[in-house]
């Protein structure tokens, strides 16, 4: 699912585990190192707070920062991270049970 600030792509495994795998990329052309970095904790973090809420059991998640993520407003960037779980699986934001 792109986004303004990140893609998120999914991909259910098939087996009958219930454990969440998540990845995080981001390339050269958002930045040198220390923006790569950055916008890679901020990932980290919100996935830390959002996969509770939004992601199925059996499925990997792979974000990939773009330009703006280690710079954009952090409710901004939750709310694109947000819109992007609830839409990847064709849920309503109340059907969901997030926050």
């Amino acid at each position: 699912m792109r986004r303004h600030l990140v893609v998120i792509q999914t991909i259910d495994r098939k087996d009958q585990s219930d454990h969440v795998g998540e990845g995080f990329t981001t390339t050269k052309k958002i930045g040198g190192a220390v923006i790569r970095n950055r916008a890679r904790r901020r990932l980290r973090e919100i996935a830390r707070e959002l996969l509770p809420h939004y992601a199925r059991p059996g499925h990997d998640y792979v974000f990939i920062a773009r330009g703006g993520t280690a710079t954009a407003p952090w409710q901004r960037l939750l709310d694109d991270v947000e819109n992007a779980l609830i839409r990847l699986h064709g849920e309503t934001p109340s059907a969901s049970g997030g926050s």
